[in-house]
């Protein structure tokens, strides 16, 4: 079974942005008269959400290996890529085509690496007439998404609520850059019991990680903590450290994300390293939690590990 996603960009259906097909009865929910009931997703445990607030900061790079690191612990998993405009997951999971339909008309997710996944850009066109030649990389979605505000609302809806996920111990939210639309509309639809937040050393950062934080405590949504992504360079010659977007006051008691943290009342989770072979991964679609994970040496990948068992003691799930 298809959808009619295509024929809804053209009409622009304010109701049915993702063109699923529709019963002639809508949920008892939607009847309500004001903002939908909040409620959890189906046959989802817990609801994990990572947010930066700021873009370009690693957001989803992070987001997709916590997820995978904990699907490697026999934790079911899935990823929801919120980002309307800019998903990231279909290229980090190296996954495309269109999802299936069940017989509930909900979308079945794709899965790579054991990890379940949902995304806009899996219901995206890619290139016409793609090279067959292997060295060449894969298509990439072209179709760019103009929406206001009430169809990202609606989409997102959709997302939120028409996606077959079977059952899961824990669903990662890779929440979009900002505080708009899109968290809005998750804090009012559904139950989120923790979030991560992501920030650079850079102050221009951690200050929009703190304005994230400030929504949060405004959704009353628990903050687990915050992740220093890029924290420090590793030489791969002498192993010396250095932090690179770093002021030299980062890790005094008084300033950076550490002492953050401190004023903040949560806790740092962790730094990840500034290092060119995770961003290879990211973008090969082959993530460091995978492509490392006979290493047990690598500290790239025992990051993220570290991170993952943190945040699973504090949403009372198992590490296995």
């Amino acid at each position: 079974m298809r959808r009619s996603f295509f024929s809804t960009l053209r009409v622009l259906y304010h109701d049915n942005p993702l063109g699923l097909p529709r019963s002639g009865t809508p949920p008892q929910f939607l009847r309500r008269r004001g903002l939908p009931e909040k409620r959890k997703i189906r046959d989802v445990n817990k609801v994990i959400a990572v947010s930066s607030a700021k873009g370009g900061v690693g957001k989803s790079t992070i987001a997709v290996n916590l997820a995978l690191a904990l699907a490697r612990r026999g934790i079911r998993t899935g990823i929801l890529d919120t980002d309307i405009f800019g998903p990231s997951i279909p290229t980090l999971l190296n996954l495309s085509g269109e999802p299936r339909l069940d017989e509930n008309n909900c979308l079945v997710p794709l899965t790579n690496y054991g990890l379940k996944s949902m995304s806009m850009g899996y219901l995206l066109p890619t290139l016409d007439n793609p090279s067959s030649d292997p060295s060449e990389p894969p298509p990439m979605d072209t179709t760019p998404i103009s929406w206001r505000g009430l169809m990202v609302t609606k989409a997102m809806h959709q997302l939120l609520h028409s996606v077959s996920w079977g059952h899961l111990d824990v669903l990662i939210m890779d929440l979009p850059p900002g505080t708009g639309d899109v968290q809005l509309t998750i804090n009012q639809e559904i139950v989120v019991d923790g979030a991560i937040i992501v920030s650079t050393p850079q102050d221009i950062a951690l200050r929009d990680a703190v304005r994230g934080f400030g929504m949060f405590q405004k959704m009353d949504i628990p903050v687990l903590g915050m992740v220093r992504n890029m924290a420090f360079f590793a030489c791969p010659h002498c192993g010396m450290q250095t932090r690179i977007f770093c002021h030299s006051h980062d890790d005094s008691p008084d300033q950076g994300v550490v002492a953050q943290c401190r004023r903040l009342g949560i806790e740092f989770l962790g730094d990840i390293p500034l290092d060119a072979r995770v961003c290879e991964d990211a973008d090969r679609g082959v993530p460091t939690v995978v492509s490392e994970e006979s290493d047990d040496s690598s500290a790239r990948r025992n990051a993220f590990l570290q991170i993952a068992e943190k945040i699973v003691c504090k949403v009372g799930l198992e590490w296995r």
